[in-house]
């Protein structure tokens, strides 16, 4: 019997009853190692040699023979950044790398967008706004929650000739095609206006979420474009990192929201302080694992 082997026998009867069931309906095993380390009873090594020593019973119908590979050997397509240079030359734009924290990965860059191009997102907008809205856990649906009291507003793909030239420049930024991405989602934040510390990543142990997922698969990265100018406040905050990005017209800020595995990170909590003054407007970019849709 394998070290693997040893694991999964030393589990508890239902959660090997659980394994199992989950890999019958092809579950993916990386949902599962979250499920497993998100219930706090098991850290992740533990997770991933159990569900491997599962699948390797599956496949050999029980017998205890030489493991098979690793579900979680090999790291999965991520987008990235090259940070290499202190400038990032894309085809129709030279943007800056300002600065970089490399784990969790957030990265600020300068110059992704010029006034003109974050005035036209905001008049294209113009009064299209409703108030903003969270995927509730339960069943998916978009309700209203009180820790986002901003307003929002979507371009659709091929809406508007300037979010498809900039959807191109962040696709070449990030080695991302366009296609695993979602629309653009504004965001405008008055006086007051803030969303409470959240995750970007979808949770695949909440049935909401798995609809979502079931689209276009995790949201391995995001970025926020900061589209107007703001007076005081409206950071964007990472409370468990000690860090405070504050808006300025034009630039971005990147951020990964899972590991190379696809695996949620804790670490990327973030939220939108209050603006203290004037007007925050930001547009949203999740990259998808997958063709959204």
């Amino acid at each position: 019997m394998t070290q693997s082997d040893n694991v999964f026998a030393s589990l508890p009867l239902v959660w090997r009853d659980w394994i199992m069931d989950n890999l019958a309906r092809a579950c993916s095993p990386l949902d599962m190692v979250n499920s497993m380390v998100r219930s706090g009873q098991y850290d992740m090594a533990t997770a991933r040699a159990a569900i491997d020593a599962a699948i390797s019973l599956r496949a050999t119908g029980g017998a205890a023979l030489a493991p098979l590979a690793s579900a979680f050997s090999a790291p999965r397509e991520m987008p990235f950044i090259d940070v290499s240079s202190n400038r990032i030359v894309v085809p129709d734009r030279e943007v800056d790398l300002l600065f970089v924290l490399k784990k969790p990965q957030v990265i600020l860059l300068g110059n992704v967008l010029s006034d003109e191009e974050c005035d036209a997102i905001v008049a294209h907008c113009g009064s299209r706004y409703t108030r903003s809205t969270v995927t509730a856990e339960a069943d998916g649906a978009s309700v209203v929650h009180e820790g986002r009291t901003s307003e929002m507003a979507f371009i659709q793909r091929g809406e508007a000739e300037v979010a498809e030239r900039i959807d191109r420049r962040l696709a070449a930024i990030a080695h991302w095609t366009p296609e695993c991405s979602e629309p653009f989602q504004l965001q405008k934040y008055d006086k007051t206006q803030e969303y409470k510390p959240h995750y970007d990543w979808l949770d695949p142990d909440s049935a909401g979420h798995r609809s979502h997922l079931a689209r276009g698969g995790q949201r391995l990265a995001t970025f926020v474009l900061y589209l107007s100018e703001v007076e005081a406040g409206g950071g964007t905050v990472f409370p468990n990192l000690g860090l405070e990005v504050f808006p300025k017209k034009g630039n971005a800020l990147w951020f990964l929201n899972t590991d190379s595995h696809h695996q949620p990170d804790p670490q990327t909590l973030h939220g939108g302080a209050p603006v203290v003054g004037g007007t925050k407007i930001i547009a949203n970019k999740w990259l998808r694992q997958e063709r959204y849709g």
